[in-house]
């Protein structure tokens, strides 16, 4: 769960992928049926795959898993189904009550790539959600290679890009972190 690159297409997991990503997200705001189109294929990849909001997509696309929102439904559906459960938080309120095999916890930074989000966490706040949960905490939110080391360092488990995503720095500045821990 090192390097989670957030992907609208395959062809962005396939850049992902060769920069070093462990974990392709489809993660694009159309409806169902769109979302299996833009799919196809990412099942073939040599990653762990999760889609993003959307448990019917994920069973189609025979993912891995399905990360969910706060408010998005489809949890029992995934449990169910035995896909892997990611859930994003946003406080630490609601990591401490998440139901899932591992969170999203963010933005640790502001981000451009996401207009509507939540404000900042920052380092200390992510430190003290990790270790007041027992799932894996991936960092998401103004991540890059400069800043990826202090999240793994606060305790995630890795961290979540999507700018960053190409970047092949990324993954071995994740893996040399993890290594010190």
């Amino acid at each position: 769960m090192r390097v989670h690159a957030l992907v609208e297409d395959l062809a962005g997991a396939e850049r992902a992928l060769a920069a070093g990503a462990t974990v392709i997200q489809l993660r694009a705001k159309v409806p169902t049926d769109e979302l299996i189109a833009r799919g196809r294929g990412f099942r073939d990849l040599a990653a762990l795959f999760v889609v993003n909001d959307d448990v019917e997509a994920a069973l189609a696309l025979g993912a891995d898993g399905v990360h969910l929102g706060q408010g998005d439904a489809g949890a029992e559906r995934a449990r169910a189904s035995g896909l892997l459960l990611g859930r994003s938080a946003t406080t630490f309120d609601e990591a401490v009550v998440a139901d899932a095999d591992y969170l999203g916890v963010g933005p640790i930074w502001s981000t451009p790539s996401k207009a509507d989000a939540a404000p900042p966490l920052g380092l200390a706040e992510l430190a003290r959600i990790c270790q007041a949960v027992s799932v894996p905490v991936i960092a998401i939110g103004g991540v890059d290679a400069t800043t990826a080391a202090a999240c793994i360092e606060a305790g995630a488990a890795g961290v979540a890009v999507i700018r960053a995503a190409r970047d092949p720095q990324l993954r071995a500045v994740v893996d040399a972190a993890l290594a010190r821990r």
